[in-house]
C-alpha cells in the first residue's frame, strides 16, 4: 500500500497498523494533527474490500476529526481508527480489549470511541487496557458521556434547522420536506425530532425494519436506496456513509438544502461548488455533525477534572452553538463567493494550521 503518495495522505502525523494473531484484530489508526490537543476520533469496523480501501477510510475520517474539532473551538485533534472485519460475525470482547492495548501504546496521542458497528459495551472492553477511551456509560451523575447518538443528532437537528432558516425563511420545520438517507442510530433520532415539529419525511435504508418502523412511528414515506436522490423534498439529510454528492447523484437532486449527519458527504471539493452552483445550501457535514464530539470531549473533560467540569448542560449549550457557526460559514461564503465546504475549511483551518513560533499559517 502507498502512504506518503496516497491521494487521501494530508500531512497525517501518523498512521499505525495494529494486529493480534490471538484475536483477529487487525485495525488502522492514522493521527492526522494535534497541534490543538490529543487526537480524538471513533474506532469504526467495517468488512473493507480490501486493506487500502480500510487505509483510504482512515485517512479521510482522521482529516475530517481535525476540522471538526477545530471548527467547534475544542482543545483537541484529529484521528480516527478502523478496524478490518465482519462485526457481526468477528467482533468479540477479547478483540476489543486488544484493540485497548493498542490504544494504550499510542500513550495518550489518540483517544478513542465509538463509531460505525461499535457502541459503548465495546468502549467498556477497551476501557479495561487504557484510560484513552471515551463513550462509556453515563454514571447518572449529570456528566456529559454514554451513546453519542443523541447528542450527534441534536447537532444535526440544529445545523438543519439553521440551513432551513438561512435558504427558507423557515424558523421550524413545520411542513418542511426532509428526505432522510439511513436510519441508524442517528439517522433515526433525527427523524424523530424532525417529526415531532412536523417535518414531512420521506426515508430510506438498507434494513427494512428501520424503514417499517419510521413508517409506522413517524408517519414517513418509505422509497427505494436509489431512489431517495430522486425525491422533491426542501432537504437532503444524507445519514448514512459517505460519498453520496458526486457526479451521478448531483443531477438528481430536487432541493434547497443538503445537512446530514453521514462523513465526507461531498465526494470531491468540485461537487462543493457543484451544489453551489446548482443554489443548493450545504452544510458542511464536519460541522454539522459534531454533537457527538463535543459531547464525548465533556465527557473526557469530567474524567480529568473529576467532575470539577464536564457537565451535560455544558455539552448541550456547546452543541447549540453549532447554529452560530454555521451562520458564520454561510456569510463568509457569500461574502468570499466560495462554496460553504471551503468557507468551513477556511475558518477551520486558521484554528489549526500555525507555524512553531504561534504565527497563523492560513490567514
Amino acid at each position: 500500500m502507498e502512504f506518503f503518495t496516497h491521494p487521501e495522505f494530508d500531512n497525517h502525523e501518523q498512521v499505525v497498523l495494529f494486529s493480534d494473531k490471538a484475536t483477529g484484530l487487525r485495525a488502522i489508526v492514522a493521527i492526522h494533527n494535534t497541534n490543538l490537543g490529543p487526537a480524538l476520533g471513533g474506532c469504526r469496523m467495517w468488512n473493507y474490500a480490501s486493506d487500502a480501501e480500510a487505509l483510504t477510510d482512515v485517512l479521510r475520517l482522521s482529516r475530517g476529526m481535525t476540522y471538526k474539532a477545530a471548527i467547534t473551538g475544542l482543545p483537541l485533534g484529529g484521528g480516527k481508527s478502523v478496524i478490518i472485519g465482519d462485526a457481526k460475525k468477528d467482533k468479540t470482547p477479547q478483540m476489543m480489549q486488544a484493540m485497548g492495548r493498542m490504544v494504550e501504546k499510542l500513550n495518550g496521542l489518540y483517544i478513542v470511541a465509538e463509531d460505525v458497528n461499535t457502541d459503548d459495551q465495546d468502549m467498556v472492553n477497551i476501557h479495561q487496557h487504557t484510560g484513552h477511551v471515551v463513550g462509556l456509560p453515563v454514571s447518572g451523575t449529570g456528566t456529559a458521556g454514554g451513546n453519542p447518538s443523541p447528542m450527534t443528532a441534536l447537532g444535526v437537528f440544529t445545523g438543519l434547522k439553521t440551513a432551513v432558516k438561512h435558504r427558507l425563511g423557515k424558523t421550524s420545520v413545520e411542513g418542511v420536506r426532509v428526505a432522510v438517507q439511513g436510519l441508524g442510530n442517528v439517522g433515526y433520532s433525527l427523524c424523530e425530532r424532525l417529526h415531532e415539529e412536523g417535518a414531512i419525511l420521506t426515508v430510506t435504508d438498507i434494513d427494512t425494519g428501520r424503514i417499517q418502523k419510521a413508517v409506522d412511528q413517524l408517519g414517513a414515506t418509505a422509497v427505494g436506496l436509489d431512489e431517495i436522490y430522486d425525491v422533491d423534498a426542501d432537504v437532503f439529510a444524507p445519514c448514512a456513509l459517505g460519498g453520496i454528492i458526486n457526479d451521478k447523484t448531483l443531477a438528481r437532486l430536487k432541493v434547497s438544502v443538503v445537512a446530514g449527519a453521514a462523513n465526507n458527504q461531498l465526494e470531491t471539493g468540485r461537487h462543493g461548488v457543484a451544489l453551489k452552483e446548482k443554489n443548493v445550501l450545504y452544510a458542511p457535514d464536519y460541522v454539522v455533525n459534531a454533537g457527538g464530539l463535543i459531547n464525548v470531549y465533556y465527557e473526557y473533560l469530567a474524567r480529568i477534572t473529576k467532575g470539577v467540569q464536564g457537565r451535560e448542560e455544558d455539552a448541550i449549550r456547546h452543541i447549540y452553538a453549532i447554529r452560530e457557526t454555521l451562520e458564520e460559514i454561510f456569510l463568509r461564503a457569500e461574502h468570499e463567493n466560495v462554496c460553504t465546504a471551503e468557507a468551513a475549511d477556511r475558518v477551520a483551518e486558521k484554528r489549526f494550521l500555525f507555524l512553531e513560533n504561534g504565527q497563523d499559517k492560513a490567514a
